[in-house]
This record gives structure tokens, sequence and C-alpha cells, in this order.
């Protein structure tokens, strides 16, 4: 397996790509980490092996600096993905897609006050952000009910409290409205260039770090909840947009997750495995590992494509034999398997770079997108509610 080094020749930073030449990288995001690369202050610029184009900058790296870039994280701080166990006693996928929650519809702290999910909650809701709270927002953010797959590493496992065919919900969303709200603030004034008061910039960032991790617990807790489940605890809660002081150098991260010796869920697909992986890598892979397949395809392709090869009831049931709740067709063409890259080749270039031991696959049984109307009738869905009101009602000492 080839690694891609240069050094621009009108920069001082360096380049590294870690894909095989079996990997589908494009031109446009190598161009990008160039790009970056020739910033004032930039050291190394690291590509995960799902890199693929952004706007602005390559989504898939990390990147070091001794200066702080808030463009380079984007809009999304705080995203990343976590792993809750699960206690159901039937899976039947069509049964739970249809007891799925609204989860575009946020929780409002005062008219939702008796809602359960709150209890995972302690103390303040950072940043006072009560927007959006409990949504899990739209492009490739997702909530899946999914079956632990092969275990390569049940020692491992283990130590997470998992085994083979145990159930989990995974949860891939982010800061909703505050993170676009911090880096608007600094781009409407600096546009791409520099935070001028980084320790400023790197409060607010990490206020939005925690409201992206109280988030995913939330939607864990709201979908426990509708399907008859107690809450957990997260086993792997890893966010993927962010910068973090290391060594004295800014370490920003964009679709790139911490690769340092911790536990990561990388995502598939909605119609393959994901995988969980033991993070190790070293410096010159900005200790980090890739986030997900990355895209092979621009959404207006995926859009134009899909139609032409697919029918939405095809797209609604995944080659793995796994349920899509989501009512917008555009987004299920948009986020179609085919529109990304295969996972086996992202895990296996991370493997042959020696960024990370695979410990587990994830294979989806439902994967909400956002609410599909025709998926439950309303009136199924109000009486479920008014069930589980009672019950609670009757719980309650």
């Amino acid at each position: 397996m080839s690694q891609h080094h240069s050094r621009p020749p009108d920069a001082t930073a360096t380049v590294t790509v870690f894909a095989s030449p079996a990997s589908w990288i494009e031109s446009d995001a190598v161009a990008q980490c160039h790009q970056v690369a020739a910033l004032d202050g930039m050291v190394h610029v690291a590509g995960m092996p799902d890199l693929h184009p952004g706007k602005g900058a390559p989504i898939g790296a990390a990147m070091a600096s001794t200066v702080l870039y808030p463009f380079l994280v984007g809009s999304d701080i705080g995203c990343g993905i976590a792993v809750f166990p699960i206690k159901l006693r039937r899976t039947v996928p069509e049964k739970i897609a249809a007891r799925f929650p609204d989860l575009d519809r946020a929780l409002d702290p005062e008219r939702d006050a008796g809602d359960p999910a709150w209890d995972v909650v302690q103390g303040d809701i950072p940043a006072g952000h009560v927007e959006g709270l409990g949504t899990v927002g739209r492009g490739n953010h997702f909530v899946e009910l999914a079956r632990m797959g092969t275990v390569f590493e049940p020692d491992r496992a283990s130590r997470l409290g998992l085994a083979a065919d145990d159930l989990v919900l995974i949860v891939h969303s982010g800061s909703r409205g505050l993170g676009e709200r911090i880096l608007r603030a600094h781009t409407e004034v600096h546009g791409a260039g520099p935070a001028p008061d980084p320790a400023a910039y790197l409060a607010m960032h990490d206020e939005a770090v925690r409201w992206g991790s109280l988030n995913r617990r939330l939607l864990a807790a709201r979908v426990a909840d509708a399907l008859g489940a107690e809450p957990t605890e997260p086993v792997v809660d890893q966010c993927h947009n962010s910068v973090e002081v290391r060594d004295g150098i800014y370490l920003h991260r964009k679709g790139a997750a911490p690769g340092d010796g911790r536990d990561v869920l990388i995502a598939g697909t909605r119609g393959t495995p994901s995988y969980l992986v033991a993070g190790h890598a070293g410096p010159e892979a900005g200790h980090s590992v890739a986030h997900g397949a990355g895209r092979k395809m621009s959404r207006a392709d995926a859009l134009r494509r899909g139609r032409a090869k697919h029918t939405v009831e095809e797209l609604r049931r995944t080659p793995v034999g796994s349920l899509v709740v989501c009512g917008d067709r555009q987004l299920l063409f948009e986020e179609a398997p085919t529109a990304y890259k295969r996972i086996e080749q992202v895990i296996a270039d991370l493997v042959a770079h020696d960024l990370a031991t695979p410990v587990a696959t994830t294979i989806p049984l439902v994967t909400y997108k956002t609410l599909d109307l025709g998926s439950a009738p309303r009136k199924d869905q109000r009486e479920h509610r008014d069930h589980r009101d009672h019950r609670r009602r009757r719980a309650r000492p």
C-alpha cells in the first residue's frame, strides 16, 4: 500500500494522504489539501482514506498549524458519532421503523418539560442554546438501530460491553445551528482568515462540542423511549469536526476522528456495515482516523444518477435488508449507498498504514434520516404516545 507524500514548492507544510492506489481519491480533494498547506502557519496536512472535496477545505483531513483557522473546522463544530447499547425484545425492522419518533421536531424545554429524554441532561445546556435540541439534522446525519456483526477483537469489544448480535443505537449529529452561528460570526468579519482571538474562539468551540455530545445523548434517549427501552450511556462518542491544541499546535479536524488510542465508529452507509475500530494513529496522520466511507459523488451527481437507476422503494430497503426512514425523496437519492466509497477499502487503508485495528462491524436494521409521514400513520403514533404517557404516569411513585 502506498502513501502519497508531497511538499508544494511554495509552502513549508507537508501533505500526506493515507490511501492506497486502489482507493478513490479525487484530484480536487488532494488539490484542496495543497491549498490548505499553503496557508500561513501550516505545518502538516494528513488526508484520510475517506478524503473528498469540501467547501473551501477538504473533508477527511487533519490539519496542523501554528495559526487557528475556524473555516478548517467548518460550521458543524462538534459533529460526531456516538454508540449506545440498547436492549429490545423483538427486532422486526418494519415495526421498529414505524415507532421511531419525529427527530426533526425539536424538544422544547417548556412544551416538552415532561419528556423523559431530559433525564440525560446534567447541569446547564451548553451556551444556553435551546434551539434544535434532540433533532438529527440533514445531510449525512442519521440515527440507526444496528446489530453487532463480526467481532474481530472480542476482548476490546467486551471492554466496551459489546458482543456479537448485541443491539446498538448509532447517532451521527452535530451542534445544529450553534456551530453555524459561531463560524458565521467569524467569517462575516474575517472571512477565511485566522481567529484574531484564539482563546475566545476555542471557548465557543468547546461549548458547541459539548452541545453536540449532549444532543447525541438526547437523540438516543428519545429513540430508546419510543422503542420501549432504557436509555444508556454511550460506549463510544468521538467528534470529527473540531480543533484541539496539541504540543502548542492547533490540530484542526474536518471529517476526521481522533485516532490516538480511542475507539471510533467509522460509518459505512445505510446499506453496508460500519466499523468500530481502535485508533492508534501518530503525528504523521494528525493523530486521526477516517470518520466514514467518504463521498464518491456530489449530491447533484448522486441525485441525477440515482433517479436513472433506482426507484424510491428500492432505496428504502437496503442491500443488507435494513429499512430507511426518510420522507425526503431528494435526500434518499443524495445519500444512496452508491454515492459513497467502499467502507471496506477505507478500513483496509487504515489497517495498511497502521492507523487503526478493526474491533467489530455493525449491521444496519433501521436508519432514520428524516420523518417519513407514510411510514407510520399519525393516529398510530398518537396512540403509541398516549400509551407511553399512561405507562409513565403509572410508573411514577
